[in-house]
């Protein structure tokens, strides 16, 4: 690995609604880095929940608390040469722009996609019990979710495959050099050039 960029930690913070499949990603991205010699966390918004953030509830303040205490950790990390992802619906831009004006070496992944979509893959049937009324603070439903307006990277998994999504980000990277590109060996993800 050559030095300079590649050295330092950065944060890859995936932002959607529920369902869209930004721990999907953030797991497949994490194994690709892995692979290319780098140290990496996960931050995926549930776990946090259940150890960091526990005791917070959905209010407006107790939700910009939650993403605020990820942007922390992850600012930690990234301070330390790591790679941190955080896999959290994290719906308000000013908390996100908050996290990204702390972190400094920040990228923005936005995970796109339409409420139909997610209701039609809602295996729990979240979707369907919110848009009925029956679930209270949901966000994209029954509160607000404010999508990036200029993410850094942006993937609709409602149109893509998770490995159109995942190449598109791993691009994204090695062009702005945050990650060293790809050695001929292939990833364990892709066993040959014509893998579907």
């Amino acid at each position: 690995m050559t030095s300079g960029q590649h050295d330092k930690g950065f944060t890859l913070w995936f932002t959607g609604l529920s369902g869209a499949g930004k721990s999907t990603l953030a797991t497949r991205i994490a194994d690709e880095l892995r692979h290319r010699g780098l140290r990496v966390e996960i931050l995926d918004g549930d776990e946090v929940r259940t150890n960091l953030s526990k005791g917070l509830g959905f209010s407006k303040e107790d939700r910009d608390t939650n993403i605020k205490r990820i942007g922390y950790v992850c600012k930690l990390l990234t301070r330390n040469g790591v790679v941190a992802i955080s896999a959290a619906i994290s719906p308000y831009r000013e908390v996100r722009d908050h996290n990204r004006k702390e972190i400094g070496h920040f990228i923005e992944v936005y995970v796109k996609c339409s409420i139909e979509a997610l209701t039609k893959r809602d295996v729990k049937g979240l979707y369907k019990k919110a848009l009925a009324g029956e679930l209270k603070n949901f966000t994209g439903v029954s509160d607000p979710y404010e999508a990036p307006l200029n993410p850094d990277i942006l993937v609709d998994s409602g149109t893509q495959r998770v490995e159109e999504s995942a190449q598109a980000i791993l691009s994204y990277l090695e062009q702005h050099a945050w990650i060293p590109k790809a050695s001929a060996t292939p990833s364990p993800h892709e066993p040959g050039t014509h893998a579907r």
